[in-house]
C-alpha cells in the first residue's frame, strides 16, 4: 500500500518514476545530479514507489540528537568524510552478508558544485562485484527513477564514459551545481 501511495503522490506532482523491468538483487545505486534539499525527499518517496529496501549513505554529522534514530530506521548509514577507515571494505562485507542489500550513495558527496565524482561507490561496486544502478533525479522531465544497472568493467575511463552516457541531459534542480561526471580522486 505505501507503494501505490507513493507513486500517486508522486504522479500527483508531476513526476513519472522510471526502472528497468529486470532488478538484481543487489547493487550501488548512486544518485545524480544532486543539487538540492528537495532530491531528498522525492528520493525517499522513489524508494517507496519502487519498493527499495535501500541503505544511503549521509554525512555523519545528519545523524545527531534525534535524527540519527529516525536515519538510521529510514536505512542511512554514518560516514565520516574526513577520514579514510575503511568504510569500502565494510560496505563489500555488507554486500557479502546480505543477499539483497542496496546502497544508495550520492557521488558527488555534496549538494555544492564540486570539481567531479568521488569513487567510492565504484570501489564498493568493484569490491562487492555487484552492478551499479544509476538513478536519478531529472527536474527537466519530471522522471525519477532508475536508468539502467551497469556492471563494472575494473576499467575506470570506460566506467566513467559509459556512466556520463547514460546521464546525457539529465537535469538537477539547479543545473549549475551538477558535478561533471568525472573522476574526482
Amino acid at each position: 500500500m505505501l507503494k501505490t501511495v507513493a507513486r500517486g503522490l508522486l504522479k500527483l506532482f508531476g513526476w513519472t518514476v522510471i526502472e528497468p523491468p529486470e532488478r538484481p538483487a543487489c547493487a550501488v545505486l548512486v544518485g545524480y545530479p544532486h543539487t538540492s534539499n528537495w532530491d531528498g525527499f522525492i528520493a525517499l518517496f522513489t524508494k517507496l514507489a519502487l519498493g527499495l529496501d535501500a541503505h544511503w549513505v549521509g554525512k555523519s554529522s545528519l545523524f545527531r540528537g534525534p535524527l540519527d534514530g529516525i536515519f538510521r530506521r529510514l536505512g542511512g548509514i554514518p560516514i565520516r568524510r574526513d577520514v579514510r577507515n575503511g568504510f569500502v571494505a565494510e560496505m563489500a562485507a555488507q554486500f557479502a552478508a546480505n543477499p539483497n542489500f542496496l546502497l544508495v550513495i550520492a557521488p558527488e558527496g555534496t549538494r555544492s558544485l564540486t570539481a567531479g565524482w568521488k569513487s567510492g561507490f565504484y570501489r564498493i561496486a568493484l569490491a562487492a562485484k555487484v552492478p551499479v544502478a544509476l538513478a536519478f533525479i531529472d527536474y527537466s522531465r519530471r522522471e525519477v527513477g532508475i536508468l539502467t544497472y551497469l556492471t563494472m568493467t575494473a576499467d575506470p575511463a570506460t566506467d566513467i564514459a559509459a556512466i556520463a552516457a547514460h546521464y546525457k541531459d539529465r537535469q538537477g534542480k539547479h543545473p549549475e551545481l551538477a558535478a561533471p561526471i568525472r573522476w574526482l580522486d
